[in-house]
């Protein structure tokens, strides 16, 4: 297929009704947990279903971690350009002048709707409802302590999950579908899954299937984990299979684009295609995902395309297959694939450079090669597991690699503000609800996390007065604000006095209503969980309203009088817009 046909396919669309466009994105899959790509023990048709039916790259890559991933994807850009560079406490989150691929399909007159995992900011304007979308359903940080009917968010508002979370959080995909589809207006569907992520839960059919199951073998792996995290694929199938089935009973199936891809490498050592690396890790193995992209009757079925793609390409390739002009502030750092998702299979730069960046180690992939971290040299095609260096045998490859690698940790890592201090978002009327959890607080004292896992901790071990938790807060709007804390504290130790003070304001209270859930979460581990806290149901004080200035301050919580022998742990502070 040549360029000026592929053109001319697009240009048919102009007159007709604009496709759907469905992006399921899974949270630490690996390459090699699919079926489709040589996993005997993995059980994936629906998802595999999608490669067949339409197109699977042969190379396509991510970041070594969630969030940069993330980032990349919405805006079509290089992390660090977005302000990104963590994963918590804050280096999680998009600049707020980056424009997403929500805010161009919205513009276009999409219904925009996201569900599940965000993790590229909490409190407005970071939130989903801030960056395009006009729903959201799901959990904004990085990683969730219990997948069983958890809390979530809903538009900004508390609510309760239902069930497994990733069949939650697919049910209300489902439904935002069939909405839009009754109205007639043309979607853009966000599902963001939350596993196979750890802890490793799973529902108990899916794991009775795969407690025994026969893995490839592979040395160092952990087989539980790997089974756990198999048999959670298998459960995301189930959902896929679901979400598909909605498309085709409403009709609506050859009119839909949808997008399968994952947010990094294999949270543990399993089968991957041999490949070294996993997550975290900047090599093929921690950064290769499975891309699949299904529109029937336009990409033809069985499609594999050759050339190199990442994350950053996805939003100007579903741009110009939705026929949508791309309105970006900055400039682009993805380029479009549709014209090889759609047959042509050739791109204008088949040398193109793409680089995988963590924890100050940047790598770098060109068609065939890949330059590690520490400035080796492999051919990808004949070592996959990055076994022989061959900069020696190829010193042009080499140098060439080194010097685009150079350019880009100079042009692009110096936009990332590591030493910039970005307050937390606080009184925005369009969301006045602003949720500060422990994550994104400093401990002081002899306060500590609950885990070593800043997502979904919470602070523990309050004992004295000279102990304080601190947030670096911007309000944007002053106002009346009602400060609401959500704490856990054993009968015996009530009666304490705290202070939340926040510039020259301060609300004061006493804990006076015990509150002493169980930690619980463990209970639902299939192989024991090493960095995410265990959570609580944790109960809500009011500590009435105060008047808060527009402009930076500290909000700092701290005990005035200590009635026994600990004040509290506290999960979160929320700061409510009342004016």
């Amino acid at each position: 297929m040549t360029f000026l046909a592929v053109w001319l396919l697009l240009a048919a669309q102009t007159n007709k009704t604009p496709p759907n466009v469905v992006v399921i994105l899974a949270d630490d899959q690996g390459w090699g947990d699919l079926g489709i790509n040589g996993n005997s023990a993995a059980r994936t048709p629906h998802i595999d279903s999608l490669a067949r039916q339409g197109a699977r790259f042969d190379r396509f890559f991510v970041q070594p971690v969630c969030a940069p991933t993330r980032a990349e994807f919405l805006t079509g850009r290089w992390h660090p350009r977005g302000g990104v560079y963590g994963v918590s406490t804050g280096g999680e989150r998009l600049d707020l002048d980056e424009r997403t691929i929500a805010d161009i399909f919205r513009k276009a007159g999409y219904a925009t709707g996201c569900f599940g995992k965000w993790h590229n900011g909490s409190q407005y304007p970071y939130h989903p409802l801030g960056r395009g979308f006009d729903t959201y359903y799901g959990f904004t940080s990085g990683h969730w302590g219990d997948y069983f009917s958890p809390p979530l968010d809903l538009d900004g508002q508390p609510t309760q999950g239902n069930g497994y979370l990733t069949d939650d959080i697919t049910g209300k995909a489902i439904d935002f579908v069939g909405r839009n589809t009754k109205s007639g207006k043309p979607f853009f569907c966000y599902l963001a899954l939350n596993t196979p992520h750890s802890p490793m839960q799973v529902p108990e059919p899916y794991w009775k299937r795969y407690q025994n199951k026969t893995l490839l073998p592979v040395d160092g792996t952990d087989a539980m984990h790997s089974r756990a995290a198999l048999a959670m694929g298998e459960n995301i199938d189930d959902n896929v299979g679901r979400l598909l089935a909605e498309l085709t009973k409403r009709g609506i199936d050859s009119n839909t684009i949808v997008v399968y891809f994952s947010d990094n490498g294999p949270n543990g050592i399993r089968y991957n295609g041999g490949m070294r690396g996993i997550k975290g890790t900047t090599d093929e193995g921690g950064t290769r995902s499975a891309l699949h992209v299904r529109w029937p009757g336009h990409i033809p079925a069985g499609t594999v395309v050759t050339p190199v793609g990442a994350a950053i390409d996805l939003l100007p390739t579903l741009a110009e297959l939705a026929r949508i002009p791309v309105d970006s502030k900055k400039p682009l750092d993805g380029i479009s694939l549709a014209p090889a998702i759609l047959g042509a299979n050739s791109l204008a730069d088949r040398n193109r450079v793409l680089y995988q960046h963590w924890a100050g180690k940047t790598s770098a992939r060109n068609q065939t090669h890949r330059l590690d971290s520490q400035g080796r040299l492999y051919h990808l095609a004949t070592d996959p597991g990055q076994k022989t260096d061959i900069k020696d045998r190829e010193p042009d490859t080499h140098q060439q690699l080194t010097n685009a690698v150079t350019e880009w940790r100079r042009t692009v890592l110096r936009e990332t503000p590591l030493l910039e201090i970005r307050p937390f978002t606080v009184g925005y009327s369009a969301l006045p609800r602003a949720v500060l959890p422990a994550r994104d607080g400093v401990p002081h004292g002899g306060i500590k996390r609950s885990a070593p896992a800043p997502n979904c901790s919470y602070f523990t071990r309050w004992t004295q007065p000279a102990d304080s938790m601190t947030w670096q807060v911007e309000i944007h709007e002053a106002g009346q604000f009602e400060a609401v804390l959500h704490y856990a504290c054993p009968a015996v130790d009530i009666g304490s006095a705290i202070q939340l003070a926040c510039g020259k304001s301060a609300w004061n209270g006493t804990i006076a209503v015990a509150h002493d859930p169980q930690a619980r979460g463990a209970e639902n581990d299939r192989v024991p969980r090493k960095g995410e806290s265990l959570v609580k149901d944790f109960k809500t004080m009011s500590l009435g309203m105060a008047e808060l200035a527009a402009g930076p301050a500290v909000l700092d919580l701290r005990a005035t009088r200590v009635a026994g022998s600990q004040v509290a742990e506290i999960r979160a502070v929320e700061l409510i817009l009342r004016k």
